[in-house]
């Protein structure tokens, strides 16, 4: 709740500060007194959008500070550190240039962490907020609220949208049908092309070998008789010389024993020449001209260029994509089997679906049946004792072939109706004409929540209008209730309703210098009936406004 608020440089207000108490607050004072300010200020905290419009004139910034005392651990997040009072600071300050800045504890944070954790904390209701219940879709939230199935309405939510999510994949499987067709053929035929082909690493390097070859087979023959000519056929070659040479060392051997040495590495020289004329003869039979090889050799070096020029510069690069596109192949075969697979994920998941969405009907159900008497007994102690509530359900049955039908909140719409007075038919709540009613059916559900929701600061901006005489006594009731359980601030028009509050502030509006003032006065006892007595008869006190004032308290304070 707000132990302490203070507002600076806000329009009317200079510098204002409030010390509030727990239970039933009331602030009263004339139209235009500034009472509107200080719930605009409320709201700064609350979030929303600031205004440079809204810093007093003639100065550089507005502040707005409130200490809040946490009752209950669970209004904060869990890893926010209270001090050792369980207070909380919070503090928006505005510029003139239309700059905002938030801070929490002292520290600067992000606007929206101060709206989340100030929402936690305040609730305002104004005049005019009952539309929240004209807007059916809120119906259903506060419905599920209610009955305590946000998580439950969440896996609807969950499984809705996964439905769609395979929906959505399944046609755009669809969709790339035709195209993976086409797809597909052509990766058929280029398969087909390079794997009739046969290809092997580095055969385009040995065929350019070889038709090299045959291309100089003659000069190659010429070259290899040559060398043989001298190293081997001819009379005169170098095999006959070296075995002279052999011969004649042999027979200096007997005279000179170290040149045993030299005859053994002529010996070798003979053999290795022997072994190389074995060669060129069998290179010069190799290189025998074949016009019908090398045509051959033309006519596979053309087949792998052609390769070559499609899939890529070398035959390693055609292999390579050859794998690439057996890989796509293989999983462009499988959408098939992808396509009967998602379907399979369709189905179930629109088994749980339904399973799920009938759980979450089941409960609305139950928790509907309870949530009409309980409306129904808030609405009789707000002098509705004659009126109906109903929740109208309207079932939706899902379908796959209608995915607007697979809705994220459940199968079933539903709408709150009334009948306020006997003899009336039962209608939405968006045709009740009037607003004194539509401000009693939002206290009533608001009374509703007064346990689960303990230890939160309600105020209530004139939501007493359009309402007077027993009416209006029962209302305050109301109010005085609902502070049980929280710190509520009330302003108000009404005496009956300003006479049930423990705590009364007067605000005020003074001219003083040609500047307009907004003062704050807490009253005290002997001062309130003075106050209540203005709003029975205006400015105008009277004996007789004066003793109502002072029956009105006597009997609030007996109710206390």
């Amino acid at each position: 709740m707000i132990r302490y608020l203070r507002i600076r440089n806000l329009a009317t207000i200079e510098d204002l500060e409030l010390e509030l108490n727990s239970g039933f607050t009331i602030l009263t004072g004339e139209t235009g007194a500034g009472k509107s300010i200080i719930i605009d200020a409320l709201k700064l905290l609350l979030g929303e959008k600031a205004s440079a419009d809204l810093i007093r004139t003639g100065k550089e910034e507005a502040t707005v500070e409130a200490v809040f005392e946490i009752l209950e651990r669970t209004q904060v997040p869990e890893d926010l550190e209270l001090d050792s009072g369980n207070q909380l600071f919070l503090q928006r300050t505005i510029s003139s240039q239309g700059l905002s800045k938030s801070y929490l504890n002292g520290v600067l944070v992000p606007l929206k962490k101060l709206k989340d954790l100030s929402e936690r904390l305040i609730d305002i209701y104004g005049q005019n907020d009952h539309i929240f219940l004209l807007d059916i879709s809120n119906h259903l939230k506060f419905l599920d609220e209610f009955a305590e199935a946000l998580e439950l309405r969440e896996k609807v939510k969950q499984t809705a949208q996964k439905i769609r999510a395979l929906f959505k994949e399944k046609s755009e499987l669809e969709a790339r049908q035709k195209e993976r067709a086409q797809r597909l053929d052509f990766i058929n035929f280029q398969v087909k092309e390079i794997e009739e082909a046969e290809l092997k690493p580095g055969e385009d390097e040995e065929l350019l070998q070889e038709r090299s070859i045959l291309k100089n087979s003659e000069k190659i023959a010429q070259l290899v008789n040559a060398a043989l000519d001298i190293s081997y056929e001819n009379e005169d070659s170098l095999l006959t010389r070296i075995k002279r040479v052999e011969n004649i060392v042999a027979e200096l051997q007997g005279f000179f024993p170290e040149l045993g040495n030299s005859q053994s590495q002529l010996a070798d020289f003979n053999i290795f020449l022997k072994e190389l004329a074995g060669n060129l003869i069998e290179l010069r039979d190799k290189c025998a001209p074949s016009p019908e090889r090398l045509e051959e050799i033309e006519e596979r070096l053309s087949r792998l260029e052609k390769l070559k020029r499609k899939y890529g510069p070398t035959l390693e690069d055609i292999l390579n994509h050859l794998n690439h596109i057996k890989s796509e192949k293989e999983e462009l075969e499988k959408s098939e089997e992808k396509l009967a697979d998602l379907e399979q994920e369709i189905q179930k998941a629109f088994q749980d679906y339904r399973h799920l969405a009938s759980e979450l009907a089941t409960l609305r159900q139950e928790k509907a049946a309870a949530l009409e008497k309980l409306i129904i007994k808030e609405l009789g102690q707000l002098a509705m004792t004659k009126a109906r509530f109903k929740v109208e359900f309207r079932p939706v049955k899902p379908s796959l072939e209608d995915l607007s039908t697979i809705r994220d909140l459940g199968s079933e719409e539903l709408e709150f109706i009334l009948s306020p007075n006997p003899g009336e038919e039962l209608r939405p709540l968006r045709r009740i004409a009037s607003g004194g009613e539509l401000s009693r059916i939002m206290l009533a559900f608001k009374a509703l929540g007064k346990e689960t929701e303990k230890g939160k600061t309600l105020i209530f901006d004139e939501i007493d209008s359009g309402i007077g005489g027993q009416t209006a006594d029962f209302v305050a009731r109301k109010l005085r209730q609902l502070a049980r359980y929280h710190q509520v601030l009330c302003i108000t028009h009404l005496p009956q309703i300003a006479s049930a509050a423990s705590h009364h502030f007067r605000i005020e509006k003074r001219m003083e210098k040609d500047r307009t003032f907004t003062l704050v006065k807490k009253l005290k006892d002997k001062e309130r009936p003075e106050e209540i007595a203005r709003l029975i008869t205006g400015s105008r006190l009277t004996e007789a406004s004066l003793q109502m004032a002072r029956e009105l308290l006597e009997q609030n304070s007996s109710r206390n």
